[in-house]
């Protein structure tokens, strides 16, 4: 069984740690008060990454946490992926200014394609992230509050020939579920594109879940509700 990376995920919505379940808003739960505190015990564990998103600004629709990204890069080594509300070229190289070691793009893609790859020529494959996120294996955009007509493989054969690298894709209906991943999904997203690296995210309960991925030779997974309610040890995952 191949080795996994694993990053553990820190959600932001005013300043504070939460998750959603299946991304709605209206089923919010507040884990942490200090977003840096639990960037910190993560680094402390041994994690290297960090899988950080702006919530507030993937529904406003333009970043607005960047004084926790700043933080948690300032006064950490962690390598931080952040999304939400990267609309613009502002917004990008504000993300980037204040630490950012990649950032996720999701709805830009889809909706201003020129933009996207203007981007990824600009700062290069290995800055920028695609959040292809689905709904039943159509992409969902504007923090996962539309759902689109373009499926996630006719999307990524598009965006593959244009030098892109990594992707990190969530089925929304498995995500904050604690019901297991899309296993499935990524078994035939990896075997189609073993040129990209596929980041999944969604659904992850047990260490099992995690084995599963590694056995399809996924090579990176986020982590996050399962971490806040106890159901992963973080030493356990490290091993």
């Amino acid at each position: 069984m191949q080795q996994i990376q694993i990053i553990p995920a820190i959600d932001i919505i005013d300043g504070k740690c939460v998750r959603l379940s299946q991304g709605d808003y209206n089923q919010k739960k507040i884990y942490r008060e200090n977003p840096l505190e639990m960037a910190k015990s993560f680094e402390a564990a041994g994690f290297q990454k960090l899988h950080l998103v702006d919530l507030d600004g993937a529904k406003a629709r333009q970043v607005v946490n960047l004084k926790v990204l700043e933080k948690i890069a300032s006064q950490t080594r962690l390598q931080i992926e952040f999304g939400g509300g990267i609309k613009t070229d502002a917004d990008l190289q504000k993300v980037f200014e204040c630490g950012a070691a990649q950032a996720i793009i999701g709805t830009v893609a889809v909706k201003q394609p020129a933009l996207f790859f203007s981007w990824l020529d600009r700062y290069g494959s290995e800055k920028i992230i695609l959040g292809a996120d689905v709904k039943g294996e159509r992409l969902a955009i504007n923090g996962w509050l539309e759902t689109t007509k373009v499926s996630i493989y006719d999307f990524l054969e598009n965006h593959r020939s244009r030098g892109l690298k990594y992707v990190i894709c969530t089925d929304v209906s498995k995500d904050g579920m604690l019901g297991g991943t899309a296993l499935g999904l990524y078994e035939r997203l990896i075997r189609k594109f073993p040129d990209l690296h596929i980041i999944a995210s969604g659904g992850v309960s047990s260490p099992q879940d995690i084995e599963n991925l590694a056995r399809i030779h996924c090579p990176s997974v986020v982590v996050g509700k399962a971490i806040y309610e106890g159901r992963l040890n973080l030493g356990t995952l490290l091993r």
